[in-house]
């Protein structure tokens, strides 16, 4: 892995793709990773009630229905899995309100409760880190190369960003 993760300086981050934005939408997909750098990332099949689709939320991840009805996973599955793996953790979001929302929907069409607390990633940076944030996240993108956005990799991005802050705070 190109970067080291300390587990002291990373979060669990939490990130999803979702079929567009406003009341209707719902998750297609769901990736997160934790402290050690493990990383989980699976498409979600929709539900039956599940019929927004907005072509211009497709046009930025770049993953069509078709893809999430032919390889999606059942969200009672995705639910579970999910649990089974932060069951007891606070996990970390940089779209909080949204990713709230469509983890919420994803729950509720399992008919379960998450077994982990998400909260908003803002609240772990002070006001220098949140000033550098955008410039720290665009040079570790750049680092990384092209890569797919997807939730995974964007949870990913997010929690090396946040570990570079925490290095530099830490160093000073």
């Amino acid at each position: 892995m190109p970067h080291a993760l300390d587990a002291r300086l990373a979060p669990t981050v939490l990130d999803v793709e979702a079929s567009g934005f406003g009341r209707n939408s719902y998750p297609i997909e769901i990736g997160f990773v934790l402290p050690n750098g493990h990383a989980y990332c699976t498409l979600i099949r929709p539900e039956a009630s599940w019929t927004h689709w907005d072509a211009q939320a497709e046009a930025t991840h770049h993953i069509p229905r078709a893809l999430i009805m032919q390889r999606g996973v059942p969200a009672l599955q995705v639910a579970q899995t999910i649990n089974a793996q932060l069951a007891g953790q606070t996990v970390y979001s940089d779209g909080w309100a949204n990713d709230f929302s469509w983890v919420g929907a994803l729950f509720d069409a399992a008919d379960m409760s998450p077994a982990f607390k998400l909260e908003n990633l803002r609240a772990l940076l002070d006001e220098q880190q949140a000033d550098l944030w955008h410039t720290v996240k665009a040079q570790i993108s750049s680092e990384r190369g092209v890569q797919r956005h997807r939730a995974s990799a964007d949870a990913r991005l997010l929690q090396l960003t946040l570990q570079r802050l925490r290095q530099r705070i830490a160093e000073n």
